[in-house]
């Protein structure tokens, strides 16, 4: 299971919880090119090990594990994912 980033991140995109993340799966970060178009930041699937540590740095609480996301955000699980298909 891996750690989705959900509604609350849309048009925020605080970058703190990539600064905790030992396996640098959160993006885009602020030095990246997509990060001017991106809506908000997003969790790679197949890297995050599931660890939490983004949880608590994130501000505006966009974090979640994907077994407690709440049901009226269940797509961000898909948008997180196909972010990365379609840019990593």
């Amino acid at each position: 299971m891996a750690h989705i980033i959900a509604e609350p991140c849309v048009g925020t995109k605080d970058t703190a919880c990539v600064e905790v993340c030992p396996v640098d799966c959160i993006h885009p970060t602020k030095d990246e090119d997509t990060n001017a178009t991106a809506e908000q930041l997003y969790i790679d699937p197949d890297t995050c090990i599931d660890c939490g540590l983004c949880v608590d740095e994130c501000p505006v609480q966009a974090i979640y594990p994907e077994e407690d996301l709440p049901s009226e955000w269940h797509k961000y699980i898909q948008i997180n994912a196909d972010w990365y298909k379609n840019n990593g």
